[in-house]
């Protein structure tokens, strides 16, 4: 499975305010623990339509709700997908130059398929979370030697 392009466009005020209102709604009926939910659609006739839904799906749909309701755009991808090396340099936000210079290093896992490259998804984000944790250290380092030194951070 292909993965989905990353949003180009940031939500509407309008889809930001639906989205907050139907996140809250949806909080509270995740509250209930059960392995499947039931949701009512109406059709443009007025058809009501019970659709049951895996509980897990609902809390993934609630932090895409969450998401847009801070106006970020979202775009969901499996695990398991294999991104290009546009898409892995997209999730990563860097250029694709620089991703395939990680690549080569070794940094993130890779394989090809003819002359093109492959990437997991959860190898780049594997990538971004370990590389986010080194920074987090280094700024934390750099804070306490600053407070050392006094210069009032």
């Amino acid at each position: 499975m292909n993965a989905p392009a990353i949003p180009k466009t940031l939500p509407s005020e309008e889809d930001i305010a639906l989205a907050r209102e139907s996140g809250r709604a949806l909080s509270s009926v995740l509250q209930i623990r059960a392995e499947t939910q039931q949701i009512d659609f109406r059709d443009d006739k007025g058809t009501v339509h019970a659709v049951r839904i895996p509980t897990s799906a609902l809390h993934v749909l609630l932090d895409v709700l969450t998401e847009i309701g801070r106006g970020n755009a979202v775009s969901v991808t499996p695990i398991h997908a294999e991104l290009t090396t546009q898409e892995a340099a997209d999730v990563l936000n860097v250029s694709r130059p620089f991703l395939v210079q990680l690549l080569e290093k070794g940094d993130i896992p890779f394989h090809k398929i003819g002359t093109h490259r492959r990437v997991r998804h959860q190898d780049v984000i594997a990538y971004k979370k370990r590389i986010d944790a080194e920074r987090r250290k280094v700024l934390d380092e750099l804070a306490a030697q600053a407070q050392e030194l006094g210069m009032g951070y």
